[in-house]
C-alpha cells in the first residue's frame, strides 16, 4: 500500500526508540495500532457502502432491462393470448366442421358427415360407473396346533458336538499355550 520495505522499517523503529524512548515506546506502538485499526474499519466500511451503491445501480439497469424485454414479449404473445381466450370461451365458435353439421333426430349421421355427441360420457366429460370385477380369495392355510410341536423329536446335543469326520485334527490340550 506505502511501498516501505523492511529496510525502511527498521530505520524507523530506530528513530522512533531514540526519539520516544525505550520507556514510551509499547504506549506509543499500541496507539498507533488502534489509528490503524480505526483506519481500516473505515475504509472497509466505505468500501462495502461503495459496493452496495455499485449493486444497486446494477439492479436497476438490470430491472430496466427485463422490463424491456417483457413489454417486447408481452406484444408478440398478445394475439396468441387473444385466440387463446376465444378458443376457451367458446369452443365451438372456432369454425369447425363438425360444429356446424346438423345431426338428425335419430341420432345417426349419415355417412362420410362427422358430428359431435352430445353424451358427455362419450366425450369423456362425464362420469362413469366402475366395472364390478370380482378377485377370488386365496384359501387360508390350516390353523397351527400344539402337538405338531410337541411331536417332533428334541435334536441331540451330543451329536451336534461331536466332530463330523475323524480326519479333523483334535484340539490341543493345555489351553493353547506354546510350550
Amino acid at each position: 500500500m506505502f511501498d516501505i520495505s523492511w529496510g525502511k522499517i527498521v530505520i524507523i523503529g530506530v528513530v522512533a526508540l531514540i526519539f520516544i524512548g525505550p520507556k514510551e515506546l509499547p504506549a506509543v506502538l499500541r496507539m498507533v495500532g488502534q489509528w490503524m485499526g480505526k483506519m481500516r474499519r473505515m475504509a472497509a466500511e466505505f468500501q462495502g457502502q461503495f459496493q452496495d451503491a455499485m449493486r444497486e445501480a446494477e439492479m436497476a439497469d438490470l430491472k430496466k432491462t427485463f422490463d424491456e424485454t417483457t413489454s417486447g414479449l408481452s406484444s408478440v404473445f398478445d394475439p396468441i393470448k387473444n385466440d387463446m381466450d376465444k378458443m376457451v370461451g367458446d369452443p365451438m365458435s372456432m369454425g369447425s366442421s363438425a360444429a356446424s353439421v346438423p345431426v338428425p333426430a335419430d341420432g345417426v349421421a349419415p355417412a362420410g358427415e362427422v358430428s359431435a355427441p352430445g353424451d358427455p360420457v362419450a366425450l369423456g366429460t362425464g362420469p362413469v360407473a366402475p366395472a364390478e370385477v370380482s378377485v377370488p380369495m386365496p384359501e387360508m392355510p390350516p390353523p397351527v396346533e400344539p402337538k405338531d410341536f410337541a411331536s417332533a423329536p428334541a435334536p441331540d446335543l451330543a451329536q451336534a458336538a461331536a466332530p463330523a469326520s475323524a480326519d479333523a485334527p483334535a484340539p490341543e490340550t493345555g489351553g493353547g499355550k506354546a510350550a
